[in-house]
């Protein structure tokens, strides 16, 4: 990467790459990663975590330029948080546990951000479903969440009949309720919202591109045809 950086004889690409103009393509390799986990192709997810790692060491390098840190500070803040999260491991605490997990981060965050409140810390750049579910979670661990699935279930639709009601100027205010409201009833249900919805993509991508094959003027049918192939992909096997 220090050659690849080299002012004089690096890549012109790399060179001028900055830590903003790279976090869309580090996002991007990490979904990489979770995709080759759900389809099982390790040999994929070998070739995806190098992708991922490359990454880390493009943004310690760009530090480094800067004077800011380098990949081995990296290394050694990881190892160090992981020592501190893991007292029960690596020091006196008698017993360990997800609850002193949280105990130990929230003591960080505090220490961090001045804020300790259940919610800090939640990146903003997560995806929105993802951040919703996190923001959800934390909330629950402070003893705010329904008991069951049955109330996150009424409140979406509740929420859908606000939706219904609203004016266009708050409509979309209420959309986002709607699918805050899902995402909670997601988590009752032990499904994780980012997931599903990447499989549902892809199970749209897969059916769309059967009706494609399956006419080559597909895109001159009427919506009335498109819906009868619709409905043969749906109840075709998927490849």
């Amino acid at each position: 990467m220090a050659r690849l950086r080299d002012p004089e004889r690096g890549c012109e690409w790399d060179r001028v790459q900055t830590f903003e103009t790279i976090a869309p393509y580090t996002i991007e390799e990490a979904y990489e990663v979770a995709d080759a986990i759900a389809r099982g192709d390790t040999t994929d997810l070998k070739d995806e975590l190098g992708d991922l790692l490359l990454q880390v060491v493009f943004h310690s390098r760009i530090a480094e330029e800067a004077g800011l840190f380098d990949l081995g500070d990296v290394v050694d803040a990881i190892s160090d948080k992981m020592e501190r999260r893991h007292p029960h491991i690596f020091g006196d605490a008698e017993v360990g546990g997800h609850h002193l997990w949280e105990q130990v981060k929230a003591a960080e965050r505090r220490e961090k951000t001045g804020q300790g409140g259940a919610l800090a810390g939640v990146a903003l750049g997560l995806p929105a479903l993802s951040r919703a579910e996190k923001l959800q979670k934390r909330a629950a661990r402070v003893g705010f969440d329904w008991p069951d699935a049955a109330g996150p279930r009424a409140k979406i639709d509740e929420e859908l009949a606000e939706v219904e009601a609203a004016s266009d100027a708050g409509r979309m205010e209420e959309v986002g309720d709607l699918l805050f409201s899902v995402v909670n009833w997601a988590r009752h249900l032990g499904i994780d919202p980012e997931a599903a919805l990447r499989a549902a993509n892809a199970k749209f991508e897969r059916r769309f591109a059967a009706m494609e094959a399956e006419d080559a003027n597909f895109g001159d049918r009427t919506l009335a045809e498109m819906e009868e192939a619709w409905v043969r992909a749906k109840v075709s096997p998927l490849p």
